[in-house]
């Protein structure tokens, strides 16, 4: 190809990508995380901003929440079709292309369609409808992701044969993780807010484990954070390299907390090979002479497992927690501090309210982003 020509093909990939609709996609461990639900609840918010939101597809599985938020958007109607003596519903592609809404909501990415349709996945009808200047919302899980079958069949047993190519994550211009802790994940299960009581037993004793929640709760989590560091790439004027991170972890004595924290941020730090910090203030009450021996042997430990993943570990003294945490990070040029996640009664969520929106207002000041890990 000549340089001329080259030079205009370049131009016209411009044109097009300038025309493309713009595409978001929420990302979760499993079903039941509540994936279509934000979908519509975002839909419904679009619309009473004047948004010409409506809804392609979406796959409610008869839970009554999902469905109640169905109430009020339009529905491009769907195609019907003929498989193996059963009449089937399909998202209409050309009908909503024809229609041609602003935005419009595209549940199950993952989908295999019937036999026979325009194209053989849900998310090749996606390219379509991008490709024809509409807006799209869509919904995942991550063990659909082509890239991940391995780590996710090793985590499961389960050889998923609905996947989709990590291309259309990559070229989303929204990944946005929907995030449950695996006891709140087994809950919904056993309310029967996910699937039919009659079939929650078979999950409990198969998928909804635990153990295989949180590790699938982890690969979400990372692919969100790739999605994010890609963003920030596509952003980023031409030969302009992105700030490096610095992270603070600052952990209090209560060690279970304080031990996720640590090593969640170990893995954030990991991610983008950069410094990190574990902070711990010493306040009065936790002097060594009032220290509680358990605390105390907790702390130690802790502190070690720090330094074990690599953190630079920062004790400090001081009657005001926040003012220390504020203090180091503007020392050390930290770009991100994690905390954990308060566990607090109400009353001391009534005490301590103050000293966290003085924590963010202060950070927010520096330009300092605030993580919150459960």
């Amino acid at each position: 190809m000549l340089p001329n020509d080259q030079n205009a093909e370049r131009f016209l990939n411009l044109i097009r990508e300038s025309r493309r609709g713009r595409l978001k996609v929420y990302i979760g461990m499993s079903a039941g995380v509540g994936k279509s639900y934000r979908m519509l609840q975002e839909a419904h918010a679009l619309r009473r901003n004047g948004i010409d939101a409506r809804i392609g597809f979406i796959e409610t599985h008869q839970r009554a929440e999902t469905q109640a938020l169905v109430v009020g958007l339009p529905a491009i109607s769907r195609r019907r079709l003929f498989y193996k003596g059963r009449e089937l519903d399909e998202m209409d592609v050309q009908a909503v292309i024809n229609t041609h809404p602003e935005l419009v909501i595209v549940d199950e990415l993952a989908h295999t369609n019937i036999p026979g349709s325009k194209n053989e996945k849900r998310w090749q009808d996606v390219l379509d409808i991008l490709d024809a200047g509409i807006n799209v919302i869509s919904a995942v899980n991550i063990q659909h992701i082509e890239s991940l079958y391995d780590e996710v069949h090793a985590i499961t047993g389960v050889g998923v044969t609905e996947r989709v190519p990590d291309k259309i994550l990559q070229m989303a211009d929204e990944v946005v993780n929907i995030d449950l802790t695996a006891d709140e994940l087994i809950a919904r299960l056993k309310e029967g807010k996910i699937y039919d009581p009659a079939n929650v037993q078979t999950a409990l004793t198969n998928f909804f484990q635990p153990g295989t929640i949180l590790q699938l709760r982890e690969l979400a989590l990372r692919e969100v954070a790739s999605a994010v560091e890609r963003k920030i790439g596509r952003t980023l004027p031409p030969g302009t390299q992105p700030k490096g991170e610095r992270f603070l972890a600052s952990i209090s004595t209560n060690h279970e907390v304080a031990r996720r924290v640590i090593r969640k941020t170990a893995r954030l730090a990991a991610y983008y090979q950069s410094r990190w910090y574990v902070l711990y203030v010493q306040t009065p009450n936790e002097a060594p002479d009032r220290i509680r021996l358990d605390l105390q042997r907790h702390l130690i430990n802790n502190l070690k497992l720090a330094t074990e993943l690599g953190a630079e570990v920062i004790q400090a003294k001081g009657n005001n927690v926040v003012n220390c945490i504020v203090d180091e990070a503007d020392k050390r040029k930290v770009t991100t501090v994690c905390i954990g996640k308060p566990h607090f009664s109400l009353t001391q969520i009534i005490l301590r309210t103050f000293a966290f929106n003085q924590l963010l207002n202060k950070l927010s000041e520096s330009d300092t982003d605030l993580i919150i890990l459960s």
